[in-house]
């Protein structure tokens, strides 16, 4: 049986090639931590990269635009934007996310909504948007930032974990509907990360999340950005889940 015809892309089979043709990337809350190494990751292979965050501000090296992701006119207009700077988005990653920590019992339905809103429907929103000039160009790749919590669980994060846990959902979807089209729907699901949030931690607290990793330590922004970067590259990997956890989910 002769073998199965390579996907990956031929324009960044070797990302050291200078006949690597740039991609137009939309990185959706791009400004800082994971989103913002994820951004450099692709504009340091030579990629066009746009970031998105509330206030529009670029990070050097970077164009930015403004845009809420709740917001499908605010999305819109954002998508329009980079699309005038550096062509239709070609790979989109959907990061931006907020959370909204709290017991089952104390939580408010507000507060429900809002982390819902943001990293489910957000994620929907902009796979949405960006998949208008990919299907006419019969190629695109998606990536969605979930979180081993959507996996996992974690007590007092049922609103987080539930919206992390639906974008596993969500690509697949996209994936079986739009596969056909040359499109790719993955998702990463980050573990402990070394970012702001995590740094601010108490020791003790930060003791405790490393006790239960089988690495023994929290990953680097720069590993959950070599895995986007894979999943971008690779046109015969759909629907899938990408762990960068250290092992904490261990297939969840």
């Amino acid at each position: 049986m002769p073998a199965a015809e390579s996907q990956t892309d031929p324009a960044v089979t070797d990302p050291s090639s200078p006949a690597r043709t740039p991609r137009s990337v939309l990185v959706t809350g791009g400004n800082r931590g994971i989103g913002l190494a994820v951004a450099r990751a692709f504009a340091a292979r030579g990629d066009r990269v746009a970031v998105t965050s509330r206030s529009g501000e670029a990070p050097e090296g970077l164009f930015a635009v403004a845009a809420d992701v709740t917001d499908s006119a605010s999305l819109d207009a954002a998508f329009s934007a980079v699309e005038a700077e550096q062509g239709p988005v070609e790979v989109l990653v959907a990061n931006a996310g907020i959370t909204k920590d709290q017991l089952l019992m104390r939580m408010s339905e507000d507060d429900f909504d809002a982390v819902i809103d943001t990293n489910l429907a957000g994620a929907w929103r902009c796979a949405r948007r960006a998949t208008k000039n990919m299907m006419r160009a019969k190629h695109g790749r998606i990536v969605f930032v979930s979180s081993v919590v959507g996996l996992y669980g974690s007590p007092g994060q049922s609103n987080y974990a539930a919206s992390k846990a639906g974008l596993v959902g969500l690509a697949r979807s996209v994936a079986r509907e739009l596969g056909g089209r040359g499109i790719t729907a993955n998702v990463v699901a980050p573990g402990f990360i070394e970012t702001e949030m995590t740094r601010v931690l108490p020791e003790a607290t930060q003791a405790d999340y490393r006790s239960r990793i089988p690495a023994g330590s929290f990953g680097a922004v720069e590993d959950v950005a070599r895995a986007v970067l894979f999943l971008a590259d690779n046109g015969y990997v759909n629907g899938a889940v990408l762990p960068v956890d250290g092992g904490l989910g261990m297939g969840h």
